[in-house]
């Protein structure tokens, strides 16, 4: 018997060392269609805040970074089916994805925003956006949030699979605002050409209580799978390195004139 018990502990042994990874190479996901945190080039490639951030933590840990182009609402199945390791994809860090995947610390937090016409009188209010047409992101905070308090209650919500496609009928005139994530209308539409004629309307959205901030969530986050422990840890370990060395600031500086890390 105690010879059994000893052979089942050095199959299992070896067994955990067959699943046991070194990191060395990361297959890494994000969207390729939210500016200005990760956008696809001409080539194919993807470019934007997002991807220089991956590329700098696989750097600092010394492993190879493969780029995998997935559409935002397969993101987590993709994930947890092995498709890649990890998602850097300006995905929040909410309770209801925590229960599916894991997530490093923050890399950076931004609040919901209302967009629309110059001198609107909207505001992210349930009684102001009554008769309206809202447009949101399939799958986002911003949808998840706009269905909780504004769906069927008098306005209606349009969902998009691509925040582009939002703008494109905000500025036809199809839509009376987009809700968002502020720091992407800042930096992919607000400060275009095409977002010009558009602003904020009304205050940014950072949770006025905690049932709000449960559903805005704990800021932006890498999403890897639960069973990946190792990996969540090299990441965080990684995201302070480049934080203390300046890497992160230099990254930063080239998509925006603040902070977006916060507090």
């Amino acid at each position: 018997m105690k010879k059994y018990a000893l052979l089942c502990a050095v199959l299992a042994l070896h067994a955990g060392a067959s699943f046991a990874k070194d990191w060395n190479e990361i297959r890494m996901a994000s969207e390729g269609a939210y500016p200005p945190f990760n956008t696809t080039t001409a080539d194919g490639s993807m470019a934007g805040f997002d991807i220089d951030i991956g590329n700098a933590l696989c750097e600092e840990m010394k492993a190879k970074c493969t780029w995998v182009k997935q559409e935002w609402d397969g993101m987590i199945p993709a994930l947890v089916s092995r498709k890649f390791d990890a998602i850097i994809a300006s995905m929040s860090i909410t309770e209801e994805r925590k229960a599916k995947v894991d997530f490093t610390d923050k890399y950076y937090a931004s609040p919901l925003a209302l967009i629309a016409k110059k001198g609107s009188e909207l505001r992210p209010d349930l009684e102001l956006l009554k008769g309206k047409k809202v447009g949101v992101q399939r799958g986002t905070v911003s949808d998840n949030f706009a269905t909780k308090y504004w769906d069927g209650k008098g306005l209606q919500i349009v969902r998009y699979a691509k925040q582009d496609e939002a703008y494109l009928d905000l500025r036809a005139g199809r839509l009376d605002a987009a809700f968002v994530d502020y720091l992407e209308a800042y930096g992919g539409f607000l400060t275009k050409p095409e977002g010009e004629g558009y602003d904020v309307a009304g205050d940014r959205l950072f949770g006025r209580n905690a049932e709000e901030k449960a559903v805005i969530g704990e800021g932006i986050g890498i999403a890897v799978r639960k069973r990946d422990k190792e990996l969540t840890e090299k990441l965080n370990q990684a995201l302070a390195a480049i934080r203390a060395n300046g890497k992160y600031d230099a990254i930063q500086k080239k998509y925006f004139p603040m902070d977006i890390y916060g507090n």
